[in-house]
């Protein structure tokens, strides 16, 4: 899947105003990735265990209300335990009308995918494509993009709830407070009638009203005592589900991060193939840990033959002053003692670590850097720092991790393609 459609996809599902909307975002996506494939979403009553409605992306509905039951066992479990696309196999195309998927026209393949929500079974998303001979199936390709989309539509199903929660708080409190008018209004007029006639009627049946009267007070005192509880009861649930929309956005971003990171991996690993430039390779590689982490300011220092220095072999926004080609003594400065430990370096204020020689560098503007070095098979390759992070932001443990694994990817194409000793040739490093 190319990944301006994964990207633009994800920000087609954060700004999508309904499930509809969401909906066709993924099917805009699909046609990019398979022009001929057909996606849908049927969607499931669980307490009748009836599939109830199939909904295209282009927005055009129609009634299904079959059983679930009328899927093949081994397949309806599947579906039912979400997760993973379920294959139909040869009765794909046979499913494929039951469930009123758009026909390809030739033989498919029917691949459904249950929708989980608050542990049931909620909807099904279907993926019908052509039978290809050669190269890998369009569900297998847009895996990525339905995991966005999950994302979203669990996040639409949580809105519901909590629309849902509010109405119905709502409808029970307007109700209690109307019978609780009706029959106080209704009380007060028999009382008022007895008292203005006293001398006519029973004096029992006057305390017999007054009793009714102190009866219904009381029964609106607990039945407004009964509303409190039920507004602090979906009052909880709407608090836990912000909650788990918090967690579930905090997922998404996760996903969309790592999403990022295997696409520059692959790009940098393309490179490699692709090119006979050392210096075209290292730039590569150096946008390869400045891009992931969103670093405008970054080096790549590699190891000179005598494995007495390093040497800077590509750069973004450092200082004027500083030379690709320059060297740095192994035990001197922030990436000479980091090739020397062979142990990373975070430093989260620079502030707090009056000898790093960065403090005098105006060009080093947010306070917080890392410097990491780079081994293959216990031999130094070299080091990388990143620092100036886009909005000032502040590095962590976790970016520390993130740089672990770009760190390996480098030090491994560096090794195979020789590049700390091609270099030293091509930038006359001495």
């Amino acid at each position: 899947m190319p990944p301006r459609t994964l990207a633009s996809l994800a920000h087609a599902l954060t700004v999508s105003a309904s499930p509809d909307a969401a909906l066709q975002a993924l099917g805009e996506a699909l046609a990019e990735v398979d022009r001929f494939a057909q996606m849908a979403l049927v969607t499931f009553d669980e307490r009748r265990g009836m599939l109830r409605e199939r909904v295209l992306p282009s927005g055009l509905r129609a009634t299904l209300e079959t059983t679930f039951d009328h899927l093949p066992t081994r397949e309806r479990n599947a579906i039912a335990a979400g997760g993973q696309f379920v294959d139909f196999g040869e009765s794909g195309d046979e499913f494929a009308r039951l469930l009123q998927v758009p026909s390809l026209g030739e033989a498919g393949w029917l691949n459904v995918r249950g929708l989980r929500s608050e542990g049931q079974l909620s909807a099904l998303l279907v993926l019908y494509e052509t039978r290809k001979m050669f190269g890998a199936r369009t569900a297998e390709r847009f895996l990525p993009a339905i995991a966005l989309y999950e994302l979203a539509y669990f996040r639409f199903l949580e809105r519901e709830a909590r629309e849902e929660a509010v109405r119905t708080l709502e409808d029970v409190t307007q109700r209690i407070h109307g019978d609780y008018e009706r029959r106080l209004t209704d009380l007060e007029s028999r009382l008022l009638d007895a008292n203005s006639s006293r001398g006519t009627v029973d004096s029992a049946r006057v305390i017999q009203l007054e009793r009714e009267l102190a009866q219904a007070n009381e029964d609106a005192r607990r039945a407004l005592r009964r509303a409190d509880a039920v507004d602090a009861t979906v009052g909880s649930a709407v608090e836990q589900l912000e909650k788990a929309h918090v967690e579930l956005h905090r997922r998404s971003e996760s996903l969309r991060q790592k999403i990022r990171t295997i696409y520059l991996i692959d790009r940098v690993l393309t490179l490699d193939t692709s090119t006979n430039d050392p210096r075209q390779l290292a730039e590569g590689l150096l946008a390869l840990v400045g891009d992931d982490m969103n670093a405008h300011r970054c080096s790549l220092m590699l190891r000179t033959p005598d494995g007495e220095a390093l040497y800077i072999a590509a750069t973004r926004g450092v200082a004027p002053g500083v030379m690709e080609g320059s060297r740095v003594a192994i035990g001197h400065g922030v990436a000479g003692g980091v090739a020397m430990t062979r142990e990373p370096l975070l430093v989260r204020d620079v502030a707090d670590a009056k000898t790093h020689p960065l403090l005098r560098d105006q060009y080093f503007t947010t306070g917080s850097f890392i410097s990491f070095p780079l081994v293959y098979r216990d031999e130094l390759v070299g080091v990388v720092n990143v620092a100036n992070r886009a909005q000032r932001g502040v590095f962590g443990e976790e970016d520390v991790d993130r740089v672990r694994l770009l760190g390996l990817v480098i030090a491994l194409v560096s090794s195979h393609a020789r590049l700390p000793e091609r270099l030293v040739e091509t930038l006359s490093v001495r």
